[in-house]
C-alpha cells in the first residue's frame, strides 16, 4: 500500500492539532478539503482513524497504533526529499540537534561553525535540556541527534560510540564559601551543606549519586532540585549552596571570580559523552555533516588528553 507524503502530513497534523479547524489552518486548507483527504486515507486503509466529535477529532485505537508509524514515515520521507534537494542545491537542509548544557556551551558551537564553513546553506535548530527530555525528543523525531552523557541503548535510540569525548564535573561553591578554606577536604564534609542539583532521572543527579556511592556515602542534603542552570548558579553564588556542574557550564563565572570548584580528595568527576541517534531509519545528510565535524573535534580532543 502506497502512502503519499501529503497523506502522512494530513494524518499527523490532525492527530497533533486535535481538530479539523486547527489542522486546516496549519495546512492552509479548507476544512471540507481536509475532511475529504482524511476520509480517502481511511478508505485506503480500510479502517477509521478518527472519532469525530463536536469539539474535535480523537484517534481511534487503530489511529493510535498507526500514529508512530506514520510519524516515522513522514519524517524520513521529508528528510529524504530535503537531502535530495540540498544535494542538488535546490534547498537548504536543517539540522535539529539537542544537547545537555555542558555540550551546548562547549563543543557544539565550534562543530556548527565548522559544518557551516563546508555547507553554508544549512540551518540549525538547537535544543538545550537535560537528558531525559532530549532522549524523548529524539524518540519522537523532534530532533535528529542528541548529545549527552553515555547511557545504555534502548529500543528507540542508540549511541554513536565512535563520536565520544570526556568532560569533568566538580562540586562548586561561591568564591567566598567557608569550605574553600578547609584543608584536606573530603566528600563527607559536604553532606550537611545545602545542595542544589537537577532532579532524579537526569544525568547530573545520577552522576552525583555515583560519586557519593563510590565514597561509600549516601546522597547529600538536596534542598532545591531544578533543571534551570540559571537557578543553580544563582543559588551557588548568592545563597551559599553547593552544586555539581561540568566545567564548561561555570567557566564564565569562574573567570569572573564568582564560582570555584572544590578540591576534594578521591573525587573523579570525569564522564563520557556520546552522540545518539534513533535506532531505526537513516540519519539525514545534514545531520551526518554535523556528526562528521563532531567526530573530528572529539578525536582532536582525545589526542590532547
Amino acid at each position: 500500500m502506497a502512502l503519499s507524503i501529503e497523506q502522512l502530513t494530513t494524518f499527523t497534523t490532525i492527530a497533533k492539532a486535535g481538530s479539523l479547524g486547527r489542522a486546516a489552518a496549519l495546512l492552509n486548507m479548507t476544512q471540507p478539503a481536509l475532511s475529504r483527504a482524511i476520509k480517502r486515507l481511511e478508505q485506503q486503509l480500510g479502517a477509521e482513524l478518527f472519532e469525530r466529535h463536536s469539539k474535535g477529532m480523537q484517534l481511534t485505537d487503530i489511529g493510535r497504533a498507526f500514529l508512530p508509524h506514520a510519524t516515522s514515515l513522514h519524517v524520513e520521507a521529508t528528510q529524504a526529499l530535503e537531502e535530495i534537494q540540498a544535494l542538488r542545491g535546490a534547498a537548504k537542509g536543517t539540522v535539529r540537534v539537542g544537547a545537555v548544557a555542558s555540550i551546548a556551551s562547549s563543543i557544539l558551537p565550534p562543530a556548527i561553525e565548522r559544518t557551516l564553513t563546508k555547507w553554508p546553506g544549512l540551518h540549525f535548530e538547537v535544543f538545550e535540556g537535560v537528558w531525559d527530555l532530549l532522549a524523548a525528543s529524539l524518540s519522537k523525531h523532534e530532533i535528529d541527534l542528541a548529545l549527552g552523557a553515555d547511557a545504555p541503548d534502548t529500543d528507540e535510540i542508540v549511541a554513536i560510540r565512535d563520536c565520544c569525548w570526556e568532560d569533568t564535573s566538580h562540586v562548586i561553591v561561591s568564591s567566598g564559601h567557608p569550605l574553600r578554606r578547609r584543608r584536606k577536604l573530603t566528600l563527607a564534609d559536604t553532606l550537611h551543606e545545602k545542595w542544589t542539583i537537577p532532579p532524579p532521572g537526569t544525568g547530573p543527579h545520577q552522576h552525583v549519586e555515583r560519586v557519593f556511592a563510590e565514597q561509600g556515602l549516601g546522597m547529600p542534603d538536596v534542598i532545591v532540585r531544578t533543571r534551570s542552570i540559571t537557578v543553580l548558579k544563582s543559588l551557588v553564588v548568592d545563597s551559599g549552596f553547593l552544586s555539581w556542574m561540568a566545567e564548561p557550564m561555570f567557566e564564565p563565572e569562574r573567570r569572573a571570580g564568582l564560582i570555584a570548584p572544590l578540591s576534594i580528595a578521591g573525587v573523579d568527576g570525569r564522564r563520557r559523552l556520546v552522540a545518539f541517534r534513533r535506532r531505526r531509519g537513516l540519519l539525514a545528510v545534514p545531520a551526518v555533516k554535523l556528526l562528521d565535524e563532531l567526530r573530528r573535534l572529539t578525536s582532536v580532543g582525545s589526542r590532547k588528553r
